[in-house]
C-alpha cells in the first residue's frame, strides 16, 4: 500500500510499470514488422507474376 502521494510509485511499482510499457511496445513493434514483411512479400509475388503475363503483345513488336 502506498502511503505517499498518489502519483509517487515505489521502486517495485515503477519497475513493473516500465517493464509493462516496454513489453507492450515490443509486442506492437513485432506486429508492425510482421505486417510490413507480409505486405512486401505479397508485393514481391505480384511483381513476379506480372512478368509472366502475355497481356501486351505490342511489347514484343521489335521481335520478328
Amino acid at each position: 500500500m502506498n502511503t505517499g502521494a498518489p502519483f509517487v510509485l515505489r521502486k517495485a511499482e515503477r519497475k513493473r510499470y516500465v517493464m509493462g510499457f516496454f513489453s507492450s511496445s515490443i509486442t506492437i513493434l513485432q506486429t508492425l514488422v510482421t505486417a510490413i514483411g507480409a505486405g512486401l512479400g505479397v508485393w514481391g509475388v505480384i511483381n513476379l507474376l506480372e512478368g509472366y503475363g502475355n497481356d501486351n503483345p505490342g511489347a514484343n513488336a521489335h521481335v520478328r
